[in-house]
C-alpha cells in the first residue's frame, strides 16, 4: 500500500523546514525544562525532543451563557508534564444536538473559551510547523487548535474556511455521534453510510486545500480506507491501540475493544505515510504505556507512532447540562433489571474516575510529570534517544508541517 508522495526522507524534511526548522531536530535546545542536574538523562532528553500529546482535551463551556469558563493553569499543568506542546481538543456532541445551528453555535463558543484561556496563560496557537520550532526554541509550551467530529459543518463546507481562520488546523472528521450531515461510519456504532460518505470525501479535500491535518480517530476500517483514497497528504489517528493489547481491567477491555485497531488496518494506515498515536487507555502504569507503545512499533515501525492520550491536561469542566455515562446512541437500562442497572452503574463509576484524573494524575504510581515518566519508560522499554524524539513528537511534526506547509 506504499505511496511515494507520503514517504519522506530525513534530508527532504530538514531542507523544507528551511535552517532555523532544521537546527531544531539536530541539535538539542540548552533547556526546555530547566533542570538542575545536568546528567539527569531523562530529563536530557525532554529538553532536547519535541514532546506532543497528539490528542488531549481542554475543557470550556460550549453554552453562551457559561462562557468565559473557570480560569485553566494550562501554561503550567504542560509545564509540568514536560511536554513541549499538546493537540487542544474538544468535542461538540457529548450533550445531544436537538436543533439546526446548535452545533456551530457551540464550536464558536468552544473557540472563543479557548481564546481566553490563551489568553490567560500567554500562550498561543501553532498554525504551523515554524510556530512549533519558534515555541520550543523560546521553551514556550504551544497548543494545535483541533476539534474531534464535523459535527459544526452541517452540511457547509465553507464552515471550514472559518474554523481556519480561527486557529483550527487539526481536523477529527468524526465522533461518537452522527452529524446532521454524516461524514462516514463511526466505529463503535452500527454501519449506516457504507464507509466514507461523499460530504466526507469533500471535507478532507477541503482540508488539504486549507492546511489542516486529517485525523482519522473514530473512523470505522472503511472509511479509514476510503479517506486514504482520497487523501494527498499523510493522516493521523491520533488515539487508539492495537486490539491485541487488552490490559488487565476487563470492564475497560471490552468497553475499549472496539476503539482499537487491528495489525492490518494499522499497516495499511502507516503503508500511506501515516502516523498512529497511542493512548495511554488499558495501560495500568507508564510502563505498561510503553509496552503499547514498542507493540506498535513493532507493526508499523518507528516512523508511524506517536503519542496520543485522550487524557485531559486541566481539570474536568461540567455544564450544568451535561447527562455524563449515559449513551447518546444506546437506550437506558431497563431501571427494573438489577443486573443491567448494577452494570451501568459500574461501567458509570469507572468513567468518572477515569474522567477525574488529569494528564500528569494519570497513572497512580506517577511520580514525574507525563512526558518524564513516558521518557523514563521508553528507555527502560530499550527505546533510543532518537527514537523516544521521533515517538515523542517528531513524528507528528513532520506530518503536521506537510499537512499546513501551504495552501493547494
Amino acid at each position: 500500500m506504499e505511496n511515494s508522495h507520503h514517504h519522506w526522507s530525513r534530508r527532504k524534511f530538514i531542507a523544507a523546514m528551511g535552517g532555523a526548522g532544521a537546527f531544531v531536530f539536530i541539535n538539542p535546545f540548552s533547556s526546555w525544562t530547566d533542570f538542575s542536574a545536568k546528567d539527569d538523562k531523562i530529563a536530557r532528553i525532554v529538553s532536547k525532543t519535541f514532546g506532543i500529546d497528539t490528542h488531549n482535551h481542554v475543557d470550556v463551556p460550549l453554552n453562551l451563557s457559561e462562557l468565559p469558563g473557570p480560569k485553566l493553569d494550562l501554561r503550567g499543568e504542560i509545564k509540568k508534564s514536560g511536554l513541549s506542546g499538546i493537540v487542544m481538543t474538544f468535542a461538540v456532541d457529548y450533550q445531544i444536538l436537538t436543533e439546526e445551528g446548535q452545533a456551530y453555535d457551540r464550536f464558536l463558543n468552544g473557540l472563543t473559551a479557548m481564546d481566553q484561556v490563551l489568553e490567560d496563560n500567554s500562550m498561543k496557537r501553532a498554525l504551523n510547523l515554524a510556530d512549533l520550532e519558534t515555541a520550543k526554541k523560546a521553551k514556550t509550551p504551544i497548543v494545535i487548535q483541533s476539534v474531534e467530529g464535523g459535527h459544526f459543518l452541517e452540511g457547509k463546507i465553507e464552515r471550514l474556511e472559518v474554523a481556519y481562520s480561527r486557529g483550527l488546523r487539526h481536523f477529527g472528521l468524526l465522533h461518537d455521534n452522527d452529524a446532521s450531515v454524516p461524514l462516514g461510519d463511526v466505529f463503535t456504532n452500527p454501519p449506516q453510510w457504507g464507509g466514507l460518505t461523499a460530504f466526507g470525501a469533500e471535507v478532507i479535500r477541503e482540508c488539504e486545500r486549507l492546511g489542516i491535518l486529517i485525523d482519522l480517530s473514530h473512523c470505522d476500517n472503511n472509511t479509514i480506507n476510503a479517506a486514504l483514497k482520497i487523501a494527498k497528504k499523510p493522516v493521523l489517528v491520533s488515539h487508539s491501540g492495537l486490539n491485541t493489547r487488552l490490559g488487565n481491567n476487563e470492564m475497560m477491555s471490552k468497553m475499549m475493544l472496539p476503539r482499537l485497531i487491528s495489525k492490518e488496518q494499522a499497516k495499511i494506515v502507516a503503508g500511506n505515510g501515516g502516523v498512529i498515536g497511542v493512548w495511554t487507555h488499558l495501560a495500568e502504569k507508564p510502563s505498561d504505556f510503553a509496552e503499547n507503545i514498542k507493540g506498535m512499533v513493532d507493526v508499523v515501525g518507528i516512523d508511524h507512532v506517536a503519542i496520543g492520550t485522550d487524557t485531559k491536561m486541566t481539570p474536568a469542566y461540567h455544564s450544568p447540562n451535561d447527562k455524563w455515562g449515559q449513551s447518546q446512541n444506546k437506550p437506558k437500562q431497563d431501571k427494573n433489571t438489577d443486573k443491567g442497572h448494577q452494570s451501568e452503574q459500574n461501567s458509570g463509576k469507572q468513567e468518572q474516575k477515569h474522567i477525574q484524573k488529569t494528564t500528569n494524575t494519570n497513572w497512580d504510581d506517577q511520580k514525574r510529570g507525563f512526558y518524564y515518566s513516558v521518557v523514563e519508560s521508553l528507555l527502560h522499554a530499550g527505546f533510543s534517544e532518537n527514537e523516544i524524539g521521533k515517538i515523542g513528537g517528531r513524528n507528528y511534526c513532520r506530518i503536521f508541517g506537510e499537512a499546513t506547509n501551504h495552501k493547494n
